[in-house]
């Protein structure tokens, strides 16, 4: 998003976000620009995005200013990082794409899962980017409110999709969690008795007050998740034959395109599902902001992708190849025939049934917290905020236990859950996974290169600018062709009555 000469010299001060002494390029005028031919005079916001060199000495200013502190939120090492990201991708969705791949072909999923990567990979270093230029920054809604023109409202409407977003993945677990007990047990209690279980645990899972406290069992998720999905891929390679009702369907036909027929409701769905199971830029700014080094985050990054599409598109392949497109089900668990292969590879996903949740939960009350208690415009921080206080700790076990309970609420009341979740996820990837990062990109070469930013490099400035003007476009297709497909997955399945009753005892075990 350009700004025109008069926006540069009269924006205000973002005193709201920015912290004083945290960012002194905000304050710069002027700064010389090699690339320019010498010094131009600049916006104050547009220094806040364009800053380099003393985004570095922000950060290093907010670790000096926390290190007398009880609660230090910097603190995360790169590694620890890369634990959070694959706790939060390395999860059940991955147990989807077989599904995903039987609808729209082996190659076209295959070659989708790749090219997905590959954006949510570059848009992720332009978060890592605009962070690194904007320490002050503490939250995907902060950034919302400095790319889009300063504008407060802006933060609140961020505020609302990004708290809506999350409660919601934990409404989804709360389900998933029902659905596990229910499996394992062969229902015997009432679904909302399981799911009030899970909210139970989440919520006390969730108490850890940093992310580097939480990275120890963010760790230990991803690893068992692995080793579930690992199992099931070999559990269904070795089977006599898949599950669902074999031999009736035939023997598992396996396409390598998407078969006669298949609506583009059915495939818009597929590919959301694969996109929204790497869109997860939503929390990345959280992390950034409690890493001790942030300048290492991609490496945390690019670990995380490697392993995304090796593990997504193996077990997705190898899976559909085996149960075919007549016996596969979401998630591919319920494709095996035998109960103990089943049950076995199920359980090792309980960590990340409990912990995906506990991380959305963890955000969510990180963002509330500092908005109460730090640091904002002349409001001076908290000692809530950097002690153990019991009022500090009442206050982040209450606003946890708000948004779990309310997680419950959405996953009993409402009957067609995951299509709805399909629904949110259109609305709010379509923003957090592209938009929000291709306008980021305008705008800190627009700081950095003036108003003809995309001339100034040459070809390279030129690409630049393509890409991210496709990648808005594809975050308007989300949010356009996204949310037709999902409304009519909902309306397709009232018309069938495939949808269950709120608060129902029945069981959902697959």
């Amino acid at each position: 998003m350009a700004l025109g000469k008069n926006d540069q010299e009269e924006l205000p001060k973002a005193s709201n976000i920015t912290e004083t002494g945290t960012d002194q390029a905000y304050f710069d005028e002027t700064k010389g620009d090699p690339e320019n031919g010498g010094h131009r005079r600049r916006s104050r916001l547009s220094a806040s995005i364009a800053a380099d060199d003393e985004s570095v000495l922000s950060v290093g200013r907010q670790i000096e200013l926390e290190k007398d502190n009880q609660i230090q939120y910097r603190t995360c090492s790169w590694q620890k990082t890369a634990a959070l990201l694959f706790s939060e991708y390395i999860c059940l969705a991955i147990m989807s794409f077989p599904y995903s791949y039987s609808v729209l072909g082996l190659v076209p999923g295959l070659i989708l899962t790749v090219v997905v990567a590959g954006l949510v990979l570059y848009t992720s270093l332009i978060v890592w980017e605009f962070c690194m230029r904007n320490p002050q920054a503490k939250d995907v809604c902060d950034i919302g409110q400095i790319i889009f023109g300063n504008s407060r409202a802006v933060w609140w409407f961020t505020a609302v999709m990004f708290i809506l977003n999350n409660t919601f993945i934990q409404a989804l677990h709360c389900l998933v969690g029902a659905k596990y007990l229910n499996t394992m047990t062969g229902h015997s209690m009432c679904t909302v008795g399981f799911s009030a279980i899970v909210m139970v645990i989440s919520w006390i899972c969730s108490l850890p007050r940093t992310f580097s406290a939480l990275a120890r069992l963010a760790l230990f998720s991803a690893f068992f998740t692995f080793i579930s999905v690992l199992l099931a891929t070999i559990f269904a390679a070795i089977e006599d034959h898949p599950g669902a009702g074999y031999p009736s369907l035939g023997e598992p036909l396996v396409l390598a395109i998407p078969a006669k027929g298949t609506t583009f409701v059915a495939g818009m769905n597929a590919f959301m599902n694969i996109s929204y199971t790497f869109i997860g830029q939503i929390t990345l700014p959280s992390f950034i902001a409690e890493m001790k080094r942030p300048e290492d985050f991609p490496k945390a990054l690019w670990a995380i992708t490697i392993a995304e599409v090796f593990v997504f598109s193996i077990v997705g392949a190898v899976i559909y190849g085996y149960t075919g497109t007549n016996y596969n089900t979401a998630p591919a668990f319920g494709s095996l025939s035998n109960e103990v292969y089943k049950k076995v590879s199920f359980s090792f996903m309980i960590p990340t049934l409990i912990f995906l949740g506990v991380l959305y939960a963890s955000v969510t009350a990180r963002f509330v917290f500092f908005n109460l208690y730090g640091k904002k415009g002349d409001r001076a921080e908290s000692r809530h905020m950097s002690s153990h206080t019991i009022t500090g700790w009442a206050v982040w076990a209450g606003i946890l236990g708000v948004t779990w309970i309310f997680a419950f609420i959405i996953a009993e009341v409402i009957p067609f859950f995951s299509d709805l979740l399909s629904l949110m996820s259109s609305l709010f990837d379509s923003f957090f996974g592209f938009i929000f990062w291709g306008v980021a990109y305008m705008r800190m070469r627009h700081a950095k290169y003036g108003p003809n930013f995309w001339k100034e490099r040459g070809l390279r400035g030129y690409l630049g600018f393509a890409l991210n003007i496709l990648i808005c476009l594809i975050g308007l297709f989300f949010l356009t062709a996204g949310t037709y497909a999902s409304v009519q997955g909902i309306v397709d399945g009232y018309k069938v009555a495939s949808f269950g009753g709120a608060f129902t005892c029945d069981s959902n075990g697959i």
